[in-house]
């Protein structure tokens, strides 16, 4: 890799992490640390192109399927590959075949563009990451070996104690908020050989715990916003992704729709 290279392009592949839930804007859209990336390498390349292909609720087989052949066909400088978690956070999950797909979806992409990035998602800390925290490691150790055959750089988000700190996340303790996803980006950021511009990895404040009757109101609310609706999908075989696809996106042509990015655009 060449550090600190300045990237013409850039294309971004996964799931709802990528796409940018929740940093959500006051018009009601997702931004996301793929947008605040894609911002910042934008302002060291006049005529930059970006497509993020994300979209939420996909599973590996999706991303594999759906948008690594539009990815491929793009040839950017900076292609960003996430997935996978969606699927070991499901009750019934053979991690084996999960690594195969997103195998899939890294040999497609990584002889197309110039540099692969890929990372070891975070996990918000409490009983679910517990739950399902070998899983994560099985998958996790696989996209180190991935990274070696490709020569791909793998963000260690999972790692970062500071991710885990539910005060990045948001309500539906699914997605990193608008601080998480600020930090995601610097982490890609610093880890393509730019300079820092924070310490992406630095500790919050010491958290003080809410009472009792503030944590029953916040977990009441989480209840019927955010976990009965997933159950919900989860009976039925639908996901929150189901009919969207990526906002650079043709879904006609099956082709990457780059847009132009220029210094101008700022990340607020």
């Amino acid at each position: 890799m060449q550090m600190n290279a300045t990237y013409t392009s850039f294309v971004a592949v996964g799931d709802s992490f990528t796409e940018g839930m929740s940093d959500r804007l006051p018009d009601g859209s997702y931004r996301g640390w793929a947008d605040l990336l894609a911002a910042r390498l934008a302002a060291r390349a006049p005529g930059f192109r970006y497509a993020n292909l994300a979209v939420r609720g996909k599973l590996i087989g999706q991303i594999a399927d759906e948008q690594s052949a539009a990815a491929a066909a793009m040839g950017a400088d900076l292609a960003t590959l996430v997935g996978g978690l969606n699927d070991v956070l499901r009750p019934k999950c053979d991690v084996d075949l999960v690594c195969a797909r997103l195998a899939e979806a890294a040999d497609r992409i990584a002889p197309s563009c110039g540099q692969l990035v890929l990372m070891r998602s975070p996990g918000r800390h409490g009983p679910v990451l517990e739950r399902f925290r070998p899983r994560m490691e099985q998958l996790f150790g696989f996209v180190d070996e991935l990274a070696a055959r490709h020569g791909a750089l793998v963000v260690d988000l999972f790692g970062a104690d500071v991710l885990g700190d539910p005060r990045m996340w948001a309500e539906d303790r699914l997605h990193l908020n608008a601080e998480g996803h600020r930090r995601v980006a610097e982490a890609v950021w610093q880890a393509l050989g730019h300079e820092p511009e924070l310490d992406w990895r630095a500790p919050l404040p010491p958290f003080v715990r809410p009472g009792w009757a503030a944590r029953r109101v916040s977990d009441a609310r989480f209840a019927r916003e955010h976990l009965l609706p997933w159950v919900g999908r989860r009976l039925t075989g639908r996901s929150s992704g189901d009919g969207r696809v990526g906002a650079h996106f043709d879904a006609e042509l099956g082709t990457a729709r780059p847009v132009v990015l220029g210094p101008s655009r700022t990340e607020g």
